[in-house]
């Protein structure tokens, strides 16, 4: 195996859970990185873990630019939340400016802004695979599986993001995490 190849373990997204101890698949998604020039591909699973519909980790970006995705195959929902920040600048993890549910399918392009937390949740029946352009510095150690122009900490100290996309009688519905304290109402779009 190179390093532009990574999977996500079951035994890694028990920390962004929304009922950790359910059972899963051994790997929730895989991941085939080539960088800004030659594309990203991601592979989710389709399924639920706990009611909850397989999802990715989830992150904000720590660097400056603009990410596009474009849905390949499948159908499920990209996540976007945006911190509020602190009176010294810095984002607040536990209080969001907005928070947005975008529908996709098969042949949907999103733009993630600058700065948004972000991750796909797969509510279809079979795979959900995308195509982003995010940077990717394979020379880099674990650069495949855990991008540096990515923060992962909030999502970990949070459980997840403000809003878990869950099974509701075959239909995607929306809880929110209550481990944050401002979380405003959800907008939600189709594309």
């Amino acid at each position: 195996m190179d390093n532009t190849f990574a999977l996500r373990t079951h035994k890694e997204m028990k920390e962004v859970l929304m009922k950790p101890d359910a059972p899963g698949p051994d790997a929730h998604y895989y991941m085939i990185r080539g960088g800004s020039a030659r594309g990203n591909i991601t592979i989710w699973q389709s399924g639920e873990v706990g009611g909850e519909y397989i999802k990715a980790y989830g992150h904000y970006h720590i660097d400056d630019f603009i990410e596009t995705y474009e849905v390949l195959l499948g159908e499920g929902v990209l996540l976007l939340q945006g911190r509020k920040t602190g009176a010294d600048g810095t984002p607040l993890d536990d209080e969001l400016e907005y928070a947005k549910a975008i529908f996709v399918k098969r042949g949907s392009v999103v733009a993630v802004p600058k700065y948004a937390g972000h991750l796909l949740v797969n509510t279809g029946s079979s795979w959900l695979i995308t195509r982003d352009d995010s940077p990717v510095h394979l020379e880099k150690h674990q650069e495949a599986s855990w991008p540096a122009h990515a923060d992962y900490g909030p999502i970990k100290k949070m459980q997840g993001f403000a809003y878990y996309v869950v099974n509701n009688d075959g239909r995607p519905s929306f809880m929110k995490n209550p481990n944050y304290k401002n979380v405003p109402d959800l907008i939600i779009e189709h594309v």
